[in-house]
């Protein structure tokens, strides 16, 4: 049985892009949902966004220190337009404390607190656990092939100051 979607036909065994650039995009998306799905059944269980642990995770690299509410977004692995409510939603949970500086009070500084610590830890090993049935099925010569390969499709795109270049 053959489906038109757009100008794309799908049988059974034939999918037909409309470029190669497409059938590797496309491949990306699909890739990164269904990764992304074992993910969220994990973050889920905890009530927490793969966002918000992600916030969680950089917090904890520089703990005891506290990050600007800037510098962190700018870490985080997906944009975040609205860092303030995920912020919000964490500090209820009592994850993390923010704090303004006397000296600059248009400054936020965000530190993780003694419950965000035990939950990023109570999440290490199902964390690797998650990865291992992600991409553990890859040896170690694909895994550095897929980082350097999808590295060098996200470099031209990646900001001047960005940690990810």
């Amino acid at each position: 049985m053959t489906i038109l979607i757009g100008n794309m036909i799908s049988s059974p065994n034939r999918l037909r892009f409309d470029s190669l650039h497409q059938e590797v995009f496309l491949n990306l998306w699909r890739t990164y949902d269904r990764l992304r799905a074992l993910e969220d059944d994990l973050f889920g269980r905890h009530d927490l966004t793969p966002q918000q642990y992600n916030v969680l995770r950089l917090l904890k690299a520089s703990h005891p220190e506290k990050a600007p509410t800037l510098a962190l977004a700018n870490l985080l692995v997906s944009r975040a337009p609205d860092i303030t409510r995920m912020l919000d939603k964490l500090e209820q949970r009592g994850l993390i404390v923010r704090e303004r500086p006397a000296d600059n009070r248009r400054t936020v500084r965000v530190g993780i607190t003694v419950a965000g610590l035990a939950l990023v830890a109570e999440l290490a090993e199902p964390l690797w656990e998650c990865h291992r049935r992600q991409l553990g099925h890859l040896d170690e010569t694909q895994l550095r092939e897929l980082a350097a390969l999808l590295h060098a499709a996200r470099a031209p795109h990646e900001g001047e100051q960005s940690s990810w270049r």
